[in-house]
């Protein structure tokens, strides 16, 4: 199992991680914590964590070289990873690695249900939770396969890396940088190299995925809304638009206009209404912006 980190502002959390993945590990499975360039935080998290085996990131700053060191380090058959700010429930473990009694199963990822730091925002649709980083509606209620995982609780087979390769380096998230997407794209990868390959969402493992302040409000909405547009065009510049943006095409065309709906008739939540209306065009503008980039570069 890998945990990621970067920054001591998340200390509790991080401890609280740790413990949470550590209360459902068996005999002789591995528990890696991989720093993200910061030596204060290694050694801190080296005299506190004994039982833990807390190594420095070998690759450039952000979270896809993180992951990247923790492939490198651990040796089991199935790579799991939790993020440093959530906490794993009872059984998360187990009911994660379960679907890989099928050899086809090539990744799995489980739920991970956003901690408000009060209530949520009254204006925040549920169908953008994925804006903090957590599963969101639209996706499956049961088990079922998916794209690509949410990052804060997934897993992959060893056999995944060794046929595609790592999580590629330069998109994703470094540091407070709302971008994202080194899952999506390594996804895609997967799939691409193996049509037969079955990626799945299990709701039933559930991690709670602490939602900091700063992330419960319109500002960073709109940030991280913009940053997953552009995001995603890098995803399509790497892998092609067509497979960047099929999960998309469904979320845009369906699940966001019966939310609109929703709102508007049934609930009367009009400010959620208009946060998804803003959150599609602050999306695809970014994604727009990207792809412009792409080509001037290009050319």
């Amino acid at each position: 199992m890998v945990v990621c980190c970067y920054t001591e502002a998340r200390w509790d959390d991080l401890r609280g991680a740790v413990d949470s993945a550590r209360a459902q590990l068996a005999a002789g499975d591995e528990l890696v914590l991989v720093v993200d360039n910061n030596d204060t935080l290694l050694r801190r998290a080296s005299a506190a964590m004994p039982e833990v085996t807390v190594v420095a990131s070998t690759g450039p700053r952000g979270l896809s070289g993180a992951r990247n060191t923790g492939v490198a380090v651990t040796t089991g058959e199935v790579v799991v990873f939790l993020d440093d700010d959530a906490r794993a429930e009872p059984g998360w473990l187990d009911r994660m690695l379960a679907p890989y009694a099928d050899p086809q199963v090539m990744g799995v990822g489980g739920a991970a249900l956003a901690a408000w730091p009060t209530d949520r925002p009254g204006w925040f649709p549920p169908e953008f939770d994925w804006v903090v980083g957590c599963s969101y509606t639209g996706l499956p209620t049961s088990r079922a396969p998916v794209r690509n995982p949410i990052g804060a609780s997934m897993s992959f087979r060893r056999s995944a890396f060794e046929a595609v390769g790592d999580f590629t380096e330069g998109i994703g998230r470094t540091g407070t940088d709302p971008m994202g997407c080194e899952e999506t794209e390594f996804g895609i990868r997967l799939r691409q190299s193996n049509p037969d390959a079955v990626v799945l969402y299990e709701p039933g493992s559930v991690v709670a995925h602490r939602v900091t302040s700063d992330r419960a409000t319109f500002t960073y909405f709109r940030r991280r809304c913009y940053a997953e547009g552009l995001s995603k065009a890098r995803v399509a510049g790497l892998v092609g638009q067509e497979s960047a943006l099929e999960a998309e095409r469904t979320y845009v065309s369906r699940t966001l206009p019966r939310a609109v709906w929703r709102d508007l008739t049934g609930g009367g939540h009009r400010a959620r209404a208009a946060a998804v209306v803003f959150g599609v065009a602050a999306t695809s503008f970014g994604y727009v912006r990207g792809r412009v980039g792409q080509r001037r570069v290009a050319s």
